[in-house]
């Protein structure tokens, strides 16, 4: 019997029957196939070969399948009418915020100054642990300061450990204004993301940011500051960001949240004059 023949005896669909596309495996031969077929690149040509035999293999008979005519089944269709039952006689809706018709979550988190502020009190944190360190390790608070300095120096490989130790009033200031600005920045980006946890700042700050910034650092430090890469300590490296963020943590919560603007236009938010979408200033009067 042809394929032609098979068709003109199936059933007319009615409304208790629907014609859908018969089940075939080729799709996921051919999945398989071209798997092989680029696994074989990395692998063994014969998997090359393999995959290639599959995936044509598929082709045809997913072809076959669908040409010159898509062969179909009938599946018979039960119609029962889906009777809803509910207890409550009206919605009941969550009372965030009543006077908004779409709450957007937090209410109210901290403002990206209160981040600002945690890094610069962070750094401060930072800088006496990394002096201690230079006290204890090396017997010098100016070796982690030289080190932090060396990141602007094209000659950093070059210097000795007695350069190291001693103090350069030059080098104290480029470290303190590298210091200073790295945990500006690191402020506002922990600022930016507290809305993300508002109500675990120090969480965020103590244990989330110090992992990604150290890991941040930790490959990109051999391009930013090679002799830093080679004489750091990572144990102590590590305990000063956790002490920075626990810092600024402790700082964070210490400040006042402020509601979140919701449902603000982007043009109001930028502080753009937005005809129709911001309260009229009122007239001056002209003989004034």
């Amino acid at each position: 019997m042809s394929h032609a023949e098979s068709r003109s005896q199936t059933p007319a669909a009615t409304r208790s029957t629907i014609h859908l596309p018969a089940p075939t495996a080729w799709p996921i031969v051919l999945a398989f196939g071209i798997t092989l077929l680029l696994a074989g690149l990395i692998t063994s040509a014969s998997v090359s070969i393999l995959g290639a035999i599959l995936a044509v293999t598929a082709c045809i008979g997913w072809f076959r399948d669908v040409l010159p005519q898509e062969q179909e089944q009938t599946i018979e269709v039960k119609v029962e009418a889906a009777v809803v039952h509910t207890a409550r006689r009206e919605v009941a809706r969550l009372a965030v915020a009543p006077d908004l018709p779409r709450a957007l979550l937090p209410l109210e988190t901290y403002p990206v100054s209160a981040g600002i502020k945690g890094g610069l009190a962070g750094s401060v944190a930072m800088a006496v642990l990394a002096c201690l360190y230079g006290a204890l390790k090396e017997g010098s608070i100016w070796y982690p300061i030289n080190l932090l300095a060396a990141t602007a120096y094209t000659q950093s490989a070059h210097l000795s450990m007695a350069s190291l130790k001693a103090f350069h009033l030059d080098t104290f200031l480029l470290a303190a204004g590298i210091h200073l600005f790295t945990s500006l920045l690191v402020g506002l980006l922990y600022g930016a993301m507290l809305p993300m946890i508002p109500h675990r700042p120090i969480l965020l700050g103590g244990v989330v940011a110090p992992i990604l910034w150290t890991g941040l650092l930790h490959s990109i430090l051999e391009l930013l500051n090679p002799l830093l890469n080679q004489l750091i300590s990572w144990p102590w490296f590590v305990a000063s960001q956790f002490a920075f963020g626990i810092v600024a943590g402790l700082v964070v919560v210490r400040q006042e949240q402020v509601p979140t603007r919701q449902l603000v236009p982007f043009l109001v938010r930028a502080g753009f004059e937005a005809p129709g979408m911001m309260k009229e200033h009122p007239e001056k009067d002209q003989s004034q």
